[in-house]
């Protein structure tokens, strides 16, 4: 089994487009690029941490890493080897090329951090087959599963809900959508600060099947899947945080109208919602239900505890039960996270302070710290 040191490297990008975001310099000194017929390393030493992705392409094969506000210009045209090429190609974003002699996977990726630099370390191996991210226009890294020590680091798997032509809830000029996407990538730098490892179910403003999300996260080797939401309702009435895990409705109203808003990308994508398969697929569905249901309590009830202990505002009923399509992923513990609602004028003040998203995200991420302490200690009961 594959073993990964880091599938992807999160951290917060700026939560409007007039914060300022320091660009991150390449020093030629600690940087190198190794190719031969089997193996292909990178090191990239950074003067900050920034947010960055590391992908392959099949045709011809070759090596990707984009950065947030990445910096070539002290390097001389050869520095990383000959081919080896770099630009922007988004607004804030630097993409690196590296050729590769023939396909290969990426094997380990990770990022270290030390003294305000940062250093990227990318292993790619002639026996490791690449693999295509779902849903993706273009070939980039999605690695097999891997496994977890216990008390060893997750790979948590963080789902902005909505995107693209579905921006979810409005309210006041603000898209559920894009708080977000705001708000994971903020908490992917407190998580990866934690030792954690993060991977995005989307990382922009794009519309991505609820399935396709699952995909995305079973692709990754995910530990734990959180689906973030703050929605609105209808005549208001509705505040504070909830924690949503599989099982029937409540008869609660306002979650039948989340459930309906929520399906609304898959039928903009004409995605068909119902579960179709044979007898025998359920029957094993079934089955990794009865392990990750359980796990998937615990941690709803962890982020609740997390919450309240944070002094963060929780729903009257801060632990409810849907049939949301997220939640029906078999075989990762995947819970819905509403931080607030829209409809509430406090809640919608709060998700657009960066000081009450900033309570959010750490009282999250030692919801899953002590969830994670929990299940290993649970998983090896079950061992003995």
């Amino acid at each position: 089994m594959i073993r990964l040191l880091a599938l992807l490297a999160t951290m917060a990008l700026p939560a409007a487009a007039q914060d300022f975001v320091a660009r991150a310099v390449v020093d030629p000194a600690g940087s190198a690029v190794e190719v031969d017929a089997d193996e292909a390393t990178l090191r990239l030493a950074l003067s900050q941490p920034v947010p960055w992705r590391v992908g392959v392409r099949l045709d011809p094969p070759r090596l990707t890493l984009d950065l947030s506000e990445g910096d070539f210009s002290g390097l001389e045209a050869d520095a990383l080897g000959e081919g080896a090429r770099w630009g922007r190609v988004g607004p804030g974003r630097t993409r690196l090329v590296v050729p590769l002699p023939a396909p290969m996977g990426v094997a380990e990726a990770g990022m270290e951090t030390d003294g305000g630099g940062a250093v990227i370390r990318v292993r790619l191996d002639r026996d490791v087959e690449p693999v295509v991210r779902p849903e993706s226009g273009a070939p980039t890294v999605s690695l097999r599963a891997r496994e977890r020590a216990p008390g060893g680091p997750l790979v948590v798997a963080l789902d902005p809900g909505h995107g693209g032509v579905d921006p979810g809830a409005e309210r006041g000029g603000a898209r559920e959508a894009r708080l977000m996407l705001r708000f994971a990538r903020e908490l992917a730098e407190v998580l990866r600060r934690s030792g954690h490892h993060v991977v995005l179910t989307r990382e922009a403003d794009e519309l991505v099947s609820l399935r396709g999300r699952a995909s995305v996260a079973r692709a990754a080797g995910a530990d734990v899947m959180i689906s973030l939401h703050a929605d609105a309702v209808e005549g208001g009435g509705a505040s504070g945080a909830t924690v949503y895990t599989l099982a029937p409705e409540d008869g609660d109203a306002i979650t039948a109208e989340l459930a309906q808003r929520q399906a609304r990308g898959d039928r903009l994508l004409g995605v068909e919602l119902e579960d179709r398969g044979d007898e025998i697929a359920s029957v094993l569905i079934d089955l990794a239900r009865a392990e990750t249901a359980p796990r998937a309590e615990t941690l709803a009830g962890s982020l609740v505890q997390a919450l309240r202990a944070a002094g963060l505002a929780l729903h009257k009923r801060p632990r409810l039960g849907a049939e949301f399509t997220v939640l029906k992923t078999p075989d990762i513990p995947t819970v819905l996270l509403e931080l607030g609602f829209m409809s509430d004028p406090r809640d919608l003040q709060n998700l657009l302070s960066r000081d009450w998203r900033a309570r959010m995200a750490t009282a999250v991420a030692r919801g899953i710290d002590a969830w994670a302490v929990a299940d290993a200690a649970e998983a090896e009961r079950r061992r003995r």
